[in-house]
């Protein structure tokens, strides 16, 4: 083997386990975070905001806030890349939905980073997780297993302009795989009226997903694009007498399916 393919072996190695080294310290930093969130700065607001409201979108921007630092860090490393394409028109949305698909861990950091005070839609699991349990009361995000208040929730929230980040999959992408949407998104967007905007997220390698774990590191930095597309009004699904809410919620759910489908 000549000199000049081990020496640039051994730079691909290099940049490899710097990158492995440099992703432990920034999840490492993100779990900090949360957990500093949690038990000082949250319980901070809870002695000099008295109003519920003013409080619960002051969390939300700690959270987004600190979700910028974390990805502006991984950058500064190299640990990854990232673009938001038109994130301008994610920051104006009122009264609506946004849907996205779900290829990698860190989708919802990327959505939120730059959405000031967005709802989101959580999975119950992370209630009992040590460091998201005190962001998720914070922020008074919706959860997922509350079926019985999750759809009136969800109607009082987007009636009072809130913003609910939604991933319908429900779980991250498979792979390869086709994408498998629940219906949650579309029932809620048909019954509360909610309008949607529709997020693509890609990413250029196999990282962060399903079959993952954090310390799997690409061969490759990893660079996310987060593609920021239609608005979707949801009068286009409902509108017609003749058309029945379950029939809506299957149409608006296989349209989902094929618009956020990345083409290869």
């Amino acid at each position: 083997m000549s000199e000049g393919v081990l020496t640039v072996t051994r730079g691909r190695w290099l940049n490899r386990g710097w990158r492995l080294l440099m992703t432990g310290c920034c999840f490492a930093l993100f779990g900090a975070g949360g957990l500093l969130l949690s038990l000082v700065w949250f319980n901070l607001l809870l002695l000099i905001q008295r109003d519920p409201l003013r409080r619960r979108q002051l969390a939300r921007r700690s959270i987004s806030w600190s979700f910028r630092l974390f990805l502006r860090s991984a950058r500064a490393l190299g640990v990854l890349d990232y673009h938001i394409d038109n994130a301008e028109l994610l920051r104006s949305e009122r009264r609506c939905l946004v849907v996205a698909n779900h290829p990698t861990l860190i989708d919802y950091v990327l959505l939120a980073s730059a959405m000031p005070e967005a709802d989101c839609l959580v999975k119950a699991g992370l209630q009992d997780n040590l460091f998201f349990c005190g962001v998720i009361r914070a922020a008074d995000y919706l959860v997922n297993s509350h079926a019985e208040t999750l759809l009136p929730d969800s109607q009082r929230r987007l009636a009072q302009g809130d913003v609910i980040i939604i991933f319908p999959e429900g779980t991250r992408s498979e792979p390869g795989m086709p994408l498998k949407l629940q219906r949650g998104a579309a029932n809620i967007a048909v019954r509360s009226g909610g309008d949607l905007r529709l997020v693509q997220i890609v990413c250029s390698q196999k990282t962060l997903n399903k079959q993952s774990r954090w310390y799997h590191i690409p061969p490759e930095k990893p660079i996310f694009r987060v593609s920021v597309r239609q608005h979707i009004a949801i009068d286009d699904f409902i509108a017609g007498e003749e058309e029945t809410y379950p029939r809506a919620v299957r149409h608006l759910t296989q349209f989902l399916q094929q618009a956020l489908t990345p083409v290869d």
